[in-house]
């Protein structure tokens, strides 16, 4: 991830840069009309596939009782998805020349990811992480080679900050080895460590020379996200849903869960979207809160579809937990879903007490519906679709209120 408190130079992609070869140079972050492009876009979607198999083996892991060990390996095989995708992004926005070696080498990181999409299950199985190691350094070692490259570009404190860029991710590599050697009861604490030694090196890196991200660009960028992984999670509960219908025929079973799920999804969509977050990145501290938090956003997403998935298999009779827990899987990653997306999004652009408390209301009410039984999903989807209703009325009211005070101010010509 990088983030910047000054703006650099606007640097218009010029005609004569077409040739197949050219240097990584930063971006201006002054650039008009700066959009994700369809390489960014496709590798949106090649990531999706990792984060479908992990909330798969999710899926498993608490259908069967082992809820604690499921959430646990999810964490951790989340995190190397997310932090590869995030790296990428925040460097794509400052150096992103589509050039023919950096198609290619974005293309590599591609694969890794889906090296490691396909190491998933045995992770969760049978705790081998060794695909799911050798995937994240393929993606890896291609961003160091684009940070190598940005620094044979560039000179002078933006050429140190490439280089801290490259030499932190080789270095972590060394530590995340520890995965496939380490017993079993010492990588969570390896894991732990290794995450928050992953996070400093952005910090680390651009103490003296910030990167040129376009605040535009990248709130863009994990919005498009963010759709992707909300459609995931609706795929995956429809196929769940398909399935319980055609095995078991349990229609009325089923259908508070569907619409509950539905709305659920509906919410956290219009939830998300609702405020210009691209005016609130504007500093170093801003924007690395603002991009580590996504990690919540997009776990918690992801999870919410896996958890519909639990609570179908639960009320067809194929998960082998009770209806308490299978409403958990639910109602706990939606709860944990609305909270970060008001820390991260909605606080800043809620006036008043009323505003401020929508959604960790909500998300205290939903935690509740718990324990209503089967209908603990249908009351979660009806009350985030009530946060939805009650944070638009109280938008438009202060609206109105700020409209009427603007008239009786307005002076007489």
């Amino acid at each position: 991830m990088t983030s910047s408190s000054t703006p650099a130079p606007d640097s218009p992609r010029a005609p004569e840069s077409h040739r197949p070869l050219r240097k990584l140079t930063a971006r201006g972050r002054g650039e008009a009309h700066r959009a994700a492009t369809p390489l960014e876009l496709f590798f949106d979607l090649c990531f999706v596939v990792a984060i479908a198999q992990a909330g798969i083996q999710l899926v498993h892991a608490v259908a069967e009782g082992h809820a604690g060990e499921g959430i646990l390996n999810y964490a951790m095989v989340f995190f190397a998805i997310w932090w590869a995708w995030m790296n990428f992004t925040w460097f794509a926005s400052a150096y992103d020349n589509d050039d023919v070696l950096y198609r290619v080498v974005t293309l590599i990181q591609i694969a890794g990811v889906l090296v490691l999409a396909a190491g998933v299950s045995r992770a969760f199985e049978d705790h081998e992480f060794l695909a799911v190691w050798l995937g994240y350094v393929i993606m890896r070692l291609a961003l160091a080679s684009q940070w190598l490259r940005a620094a044979r570009s560039s000179e002078g404190p933006e050429r140190t900050m490439a280089l801290r860029y490259a030499t932190g991710v080789l270095l972590c590599l060394v530590g995340w080895a520890g995965l496939v050697v380490l017993p079993e009861d010492a990588r969570p604490w390896l894991f732990l460590v290794m995450a928050i030694l992953e996070m400093c090196v952005p910090p680390y890196a651009e103490r003296g020379h910030p990167t040129a991200w376009h605040p535009r660009h990248i709130a863009e960028r994990y919005g498009l996200f963010t759709i992707i992984v909300l459609g995931e999670t609706v795929a995956a509960a429809t196929v769940a849903m398909k399935a319980g219908i055609d095995e078991n025929d349990e229609l009325s079973d089923l259908l508070p869960i569907a619409a509950g799920g539905l709305l659920i999804i509906f919410a956290a969509w219009w939830i998300y979207f609702v405020v210009p977050i691209h005016a609130h990145l504007r500093s170093n501290r801003q924007s690395f809160l603002w991009g580590y938090g996504h990690y919540l956003v997009f776990a918690s997403a992801a999870a919410i579809g896996a958890g519909l998935e639990v609570a179908v298999e639960q009320a067809v009779g194929k998960a082998h937990i009770s209806t308490l827990a299978a409403s958990a899987s639910v109602t706990l990653p939606t709860a944990l879903y609305l909270l970060t997306v008001w820390a991260l999004h909605s606080r800043h652009f809620k006036v008043g007490i009323a505003q401020q408390l929508v959604l960790p209301t909500t998300a205290l009410l939903v935690i509740c519906c718990t324990f209503l039984g089967e209908w603990a999903v249908l009351a979660a989807g009806l009350v985030s679709a009530l946060a939805v209703a009650t944070g638009t009325t109280l938008t438009a009211r202060a609206a109105g209120r700020e409209d009427r005070q603007g008239e009786v101010t307005e002076p007489i010509t």
